[in-house]
């Protein structure tokens, strides 16, 4: 027979009112479980001899201690099911019943505080996660981004500092503290530059407002770009970068690698137009960090990672899997670096090459042909008084 689980979502209220089917459950058990904060809060309405379970890192122990129980009442924040402790007990213990008791979660909180209909807010959570989903929701441009936050990396300060940075400064933020808490809840409304050097009681929670649209671009002129060393020859020309994008069917795509990035153009512009994307983009100039971080900036594409080095000697051992990759330059290691490719392409991935000559179009052919791929398309282009360039798509072969 699995655990059952009371999950009781509550806020930072420190005078807790349950009605009568909640404190029938507190008073009916002995084994509670929830965060320190948690504790603090409902400590006081708790049976007598009760035994309190912490939850903390590594959860693998907590649920360990869960095992010797057939019945525990568990204290969450808000909506426990709204990034919630909930969620972890489902995908840990799938087989464990589950009574729910919710409350309002942090950001309805401060939705209701604010008096701002909330049915259109994009929701976003950095407790302990990356910046990705972040990144994908302001290249986005949603009207309002609702952000769980966290009192590490993830703080309203650096949000505001990683906005600014990439030139979002096309928001204004409202900042929660302590939601919930007669005596210390504090609502704020401020501009990014206000922010920054600000700090914030913990627990707190944010909703980003659009005061004006940002210029999003559906392609990006050469010319726009830093360069390295001014030299246009060395970037994808526009409309080549948009047929590229368009062969490698990002929109389907998770993971999308650049090998020899230069200025970093094909990757800017894939993340503009697909922000859901994680771009791992590979140089061996030592200027391409560079390079691809101010390119990053100045067209606002936060979230691209840039690898120095030599893509054939590179350990690629910890990346995830690409589902799409694009050959910007290969040093005359064609067939080195299409084997080590292949190696790690998902099955239904692609790889994308710009020929601009007989030999470097030669060279791809051979070297998908020698790790068994298939030139799935090829197209020719021409830009004003350039050379003729192939852009060419090579896919796994399935029996």
């Amino acid at each position: 027979m699995g655990i059952k689980f009371y999950v009781i979502g509550i806020d930072d209220n420190k005078e807790q009112y349950f009605g009568k089917e909640i404190s029938e459950v507190i008073a009916s058990h002995t084994v509670f479980s929830g965060g320190a904060r948690h504790r603090e809060i409902v400590n006081h309405l708790l049976p007598e001899n009760n035994q309190w379970i912490e939850i903390t890192v590594p959860l693998d122990k907590v649920f360990f201690q869960y095992n010797s129980y057939n019945e525990i009442v568990v204290f969450a924040s808000g909506d426990p099911l709204f990034f919630g402790f909930a969620n972890t007990i489902q995908r840990i213990v799938p087989g464990a019943e589950i009574i729910l008791f919710p409350s309002f979660n942090s950001l309805q909180l401060l939705a209701h505080r604010l008096l701002m209909p909330y049915q259109d807010m994009h929701i976003v959570s950095l407790t302990g996660r990356p910046w990705d989903k972040f990144d994908e929701a302001i290249i986005s441009g949603y009207e309002k981004i609702g952000v769980l936050t966290d009192n590490k990396e993830h703080t309203p300060a650096n949000i505001a500092k990683r906005m600014l940075q990439y030139g979002y400064d096309n928001y204004q933020m409202d900042i929660g503290e302590l939601l919930g808490n007669k005596e210390y809840e504090k609502v704020s409304t401020l501009n990014l530059e206000e922010v920054i050097d600000k700090g914030f009681a913990f627990p707190n929670n944010l909703i980003l407002r659009k005061t004006r649209n940002r210029f999003r671009p559906f392609g990006i002129h050469e010319n726009e770009f830093n360069l390295l060393n001014g030299r246009t020859k060395m970037i994808t020309k526009m409309p080549v970068r948009l047929l590229s994008l368009s062969l490698l069917d990002l929109r389907e795509k998770n993971v999308f690698w650049d090998v020899g990035f230069c200025t970093g153009s094909v990757s800017v512009e894939a993340k503009i137009q697909f922000p859901h994307l994680k771009i791992y983009a590979f140089e061996k100039r030592k200027e391409g960090k560079m390079l691809m971080e101010s390119n990053s900036r100045k067209f606002g594409t936060p979230g691209i990672l840039a690898i120095e080095g030599d893509f054939s000697e590179t350990d690629i051992t910890d990346f995830p899997q690409p589902d799409a990759v694009f050959i910007g330059g290969h040093g005359g290691k064609m067939s080195e670096i299409v084997t080590k490719l292949s190696g790690v392409l998902n099955d239904k991935g692609v790889i994308v090459f710009n020929s601009v000559s007989d030999e470097s179009r030669h060279m791809f052919l051979n070297a998908i042909n020698e790790n068994n791929l298939f030139l799935a398309q090829n197209i020719s282009i021409k830009v004003d008084d350039f050379n003729t360039i192939e852009v060419m798509k090579a896919t796994k072969k399935h029996e």
